[in-house]
């Protein structure tokens, strides 16, 4: 009896005299960057800084192919669609990390010229510019494919990257995407 209120008063001492307060400070992200979410959520490819999308990707989340919609639980969750030449416009989503803005802001991006083999206005158009809302954390780049006609068993790559400002960064890890479209 004697040893259980010991280590009870022992026990209680070693509590009383290891705890103590911690003020834990609230971290807060203050910085403002941009990303392409189908970047977040997709794989680097292989030997790349950039995913290489070959399915239309939805917003907040990775791309499902035919085996990953046959897994999910969800019987409603169909595959994405292939990045074909039939595709017609495709956007793709930029997120805004970081406090909303009160006033529209717009940013530039452009096609990477280095490892793009997609041709201008034969296998793609796009703008140079994607503007996100005020009060809003994301914007959409619009991209339309379009069919040059002559099918072909390889496809065509599309690079691209956001563009800093001075006003907002960009993400170096989220900044560009790759399109594989598929040309049979």
């Amino acid at each position: 009896m004697k040893n259980i209120k010991l280590c009870t008063i022992f026990l209680g001492l070693t509590v009383l005299l290891l705890s103590s307060c911690i003020k834990n400070e609230l971290i807060t992200f203050e910085n403002t960057v941009i990303e392409f979410d189908a970047a977040t959520y997709n794989a680097k490819a292989s030997g790349q800084v950039y995913p290489l999308l070959t399915r239309v990707p939805g917003y907040g989340r990775a791309t499902r192919t035919a085996a990953v919609a046959a897994t999910t639980l969800s019987p409603a969750a169909p595959a994405d669609p292939l990045l074909t030449r039939s595709s017609g416009t495709v956007n793709f989503r930029v997120n805004l990390v970081g406090p909303q803005r009160n006033e529209p802001i717009t940013l530039n991006y452009r096609v990477v010229a280095s490892g793009t083999t997609a041709v201008a206005n034969v296998h793609y158009t796009t703008g140079t510019s994607v503007t996100i809302p005020a009060n809003s954390s994301f914007g959409e780049v619009s991209v339309q494919i379009l069919n040059p006609g002559v099918a072909s068993a390889t496809p065509v790559i599309l690079i691209l990257e956001l563009q800093e400002t001075e006003a907002v960064k960009v993400s170096e890890n989220f900044k560009t995407i790759g399109l594989s479209i598929a040309q049979n």
